[in-house]
Formats: structure tokens, C-alpha cells, sequence
């Protein structure tokens, strides 16, 4: 018998919000994120996602640059499941060679 394809959303990133993947942690929430405009962000969570957001090397997330130190600074918002990394591979959004999951 086969099993119907399930579909879901994936929330892709708008306006000024760029995908990106974590390098390295810093500690007391900041970390290394390789930015898929060619990029790396020193990042931080901010503190109302500091508690549902866990975070490790090599999850894809999206980040919002910071208005004032774009190139340099910004903050995580989104965390993308291995599912979802998938279909982002799939539909080309994102580019890379590392198979983490």
C-alpha cells in the first residue's frame, strides 16, 4: 500500500532575513553563522526564543542581520528540522555540500 506524500509549510526567509548555518558556539548565547550571502555573522539568540530554541554546529537557520552592523552582527530566529532542511535541498534554496543530517 502506498503512503500518500505529506506535505507541509517550510517558512522561507522575507525581507531583509537571510538562511545561513552555524558554525561554531560562542558561548552565553552568541555563535559563528556562515551566511548563505557569502557571510559569517557573529549571531545571538535573542531572549524571547532563548529557551525554545536549542541549538548545535551545522543546523540551518534563518538569521535577521542587524540595521546597523549588517555585515557583522545579527540575531537567529528560525531553526529548520531535518525535514525541512531536505525539502530546502530539494527546491534548491539551499546550496551546499554539507550532509549533516
Amino acid at each position: 500500500m502506498e503512503q500518500p506524500k505529506q506535505e507541509f509549510r517550510v517558512r522561507l526567509p522575507r525581507g531583509k532575513e537571510v538562511l545561513g548555518i552555524l558554525e561554531q558556539r560562542l558561548g552565553a548565547n552568541h555563535m559563528l553563522v556562515r551566511c548563505l550571502d557569502g557571510k559569517t555573522r557573529n549571531c545571538r539568540v535573542p531572549g524571547r526564543l532563548k529557551r525554545g530554541l536549542w541549538l548545535r554546529e551545522g543546523d540551518v537557520v534563518i538569521i535577521e542581520p542587524w540595521e546597523l552592523q549588517g555585515d557583522e552582527r545579527g540575531d537567529v530566529l528560525f531553526k529548520y528540522n531535518p525535514a525541512q532542511v531536505e525539502w530546502l535541498r530539494h527546491r534548491g534554496f539551499l546550496k551546499t555540500e554539507i550532509n549533516e543530517f
